[in-house]
């Protein structure tokens, strides 16, 4: 996916990330059949089944919501995520050849299931088209009415999340990396492309720990409502990263538990 008109270097270096994933979603998989090809098209989602997907194999694809040219897949982007999704509306047209190479809806998120890196994959790959989005609203609005949404930027040393704070979004390093501590010692680490956050978000609870950037950082920001949303149309990706979360707090527990231990006398 590329959005329309210009965008902030941290946006283009997400996009050559996110445009790498489909592939390695799809590996060991095989099409359903041959390339499907058209020499132009105004609206590509009648002409489509809806059990399948695909990947633009040549070509480019405009995005229009609302009457309005928002974005444009092109090479190595799936095609036909958005079944099901009736508003906003969004007819994906063409005026040149295109060609899209087809897979099994059903096959396809079966073996993204079937691997934990392929979920937190495609994980990434949800967000980082949600994260786009959010960051060209944000950047079309006035600055007194933006929302908090996109990407954010901060300093080392700088809070990203406050310990016992409401929880109202999810965050994913897009560049850097941050510590989390718990009443003032560290717990952990939070590396690049890491999702964190999300466990307040479940729980509707306060935020457990703090999380202070180490480094300056770039940091994807996605509205609870939306990753709520992300999470209910994907229950088995948000058991995997329920799963992955409960991994991460045992850890966290067990470090905690050692820094409570009393320290050997001499």
């Amino acid at each position: 996916m590329y959005l329309l008109g210009e965008q902030p270097a941290y946006a283009d270096q997400l996009i050559n990330r996110l445009q790498s994933i489909p592939t390695q979603l799809l590996e060991g998989l095989e099409p359903v059949g041959a390339a499907v090809t058209f020499e132009r098209v105004d609206d590509l989602a009648p002409l489509l089944p809806g059990n399948q997907l695909f990947v633009i194999e040549n070509g480019l694809l405009h995005a229009v919501i609302d009457g309005r040219p928002l974005f444009y897949l092109q090479e190595g982007d799936l095609v036909g995520l958005r079944q099901g999704i009736e508003l906003p509306s969004c007819r994906y047209s063409s005026e040149e050849p295109l060609s899209l190479i087809p897979y099994s809806r059903s096959a396809v998120f079966q073996h993204i299931y079937g691997s934990e890196q392929r979920q937190e994959l495609f994980i990434q790959y949800l967000i980082g088209h949600t994260a786009l989005l959010s960051d060209a609203l944000a950047r079309l609005k006035q600055p007194e009415i933006r929302p908090a949404t996109g990407f954010q930027h901060f300093a080392a040393g700088e809070e990203l999340i406050h310990q016992g704070d409401d929880a109202e979004h999810v965050f994913v390093i897009i560049e850097g990396h941050a510590e989390a501590y718990v009443d003032g010692h560290k717990v952990g680490d939070v590396q690049k492309d890491e999702i964190f956050g999300a466990m307040a978000v479940f729980t509707r609870e306060k935020r457990s720990a703090t999380v202070l950037a180490s480094e300056p950082c770039t940091v994807m920001v996605i509205p609870k409502e939306q990753f709520l949303s992300l999470m209910q149309s994907n229950p088995r990706i948000a058991h995997s990263l329920i799963e992955s979360m409960a991994k991460r707090i045992d850890l966290l527990n067990k470090e905690v538990t050692q820094l409570r231990l009393p320290t050997p006398q001499a």
